[in-house]
């Protein structure tokens, strides 16, 4: 693919018309494992498309009005429309977390952003705080030029009140992780209203990022995808 102006710039643009945004990318060195690209030769440099806030959701909401009501994992095929369609135009292979074999998203994206993990496991972003995504990632078997990212400032580090760890009413988040099945059971039974209707309340009681807050409705779709409700 041959771009006439910044190939970084013109596959962000390319999102922005979905609500997307390139969350950064690296390039892989010719010693580093790499997944295979579009020909099927190891891919050379990955860019990361994710969200901030809720932007993307008025695409989906118009997208997802045309699609069976019953349609499995809307959000994850709307992604992968969008995606693809971006990947196509630029001679990519488009990827998503969802696929298997898995591949190492949570790396990339650290890689890509310079980011840690909070103690939720959601990778906390300097301006973003917990209110962020990744839908995808393109694999370009050619080098883009991309620099190293930086690592970024952990937010996590300066909190001294852990606020994340304290709201659950089950106490799902702990020293020793995520406590899926006691979570699970939570949300799902009589005491789980405010988690369905208003996303988890350990997210919510972060301080970080609270300008890109998801709103109660795109909170509520997520926490009833986890749930299957």
């Amino acid at each position: 693919m041959t771009f006439s102006h910044d190939p970084v710039e013109e596959v962000a643009r390319a999102l922005a018309a979905s609500g997307l945004l390139l969350r950064g990318g690296f390039s892989l060195g010719e010693d580093e494992a790499a997944p295979a690209g579009l020909s099927g030769a190891p891919a050379r440099s990955i860019l990361l498309i994710g969200q901030a806030g809720p932007a993307p959701w008025p695409h989906f909401q118009r997208w997802r009005e045309r699609q069976a009501r019953d349609i499995a994992n809307p959000l994850d095929s709307w992604s992968r429309e969008v995606i693809g369609a971006v990947a196509k135009e630029f001679g990519a292979r488009a990827v998503s977390p969802s696929d298997r074999p898995y591949l190492p998203f949570q790396q990339w994206a650290m890689r890509a952003e310079g980011l840690k993990p909070s103690p939720l496991g959601i990778l906390m972003h300097p301006t973003y705080g917990l209110w962020h995504a990744y839908r995808g990632a393109l694999l370009f078997e050619n080098g883009l030029g991309l620099a190293e990212p930086h690592a970024a400032i952990h937010l996590c580090d300066t909190c001294v009140a852990k606020p994340c760890l304290k709201s659950c009413p089950v106490d799902a988040y702990s020293g020793q992780g995520f406590a899926h099945e006691i979570c699970l059971g939570h949300v799902r039974g009589p005491h789980g209203a405010t988690c369905r209707t208003a996303g988890c309340l350990d997210r919510n009681a972060c301080p970080y990022g609270t300008n890109y807050r998801y709103p109660a409705d795109v909170q509520a779709f997520h926490m009833a995808a986890f749930a299957g409700l």
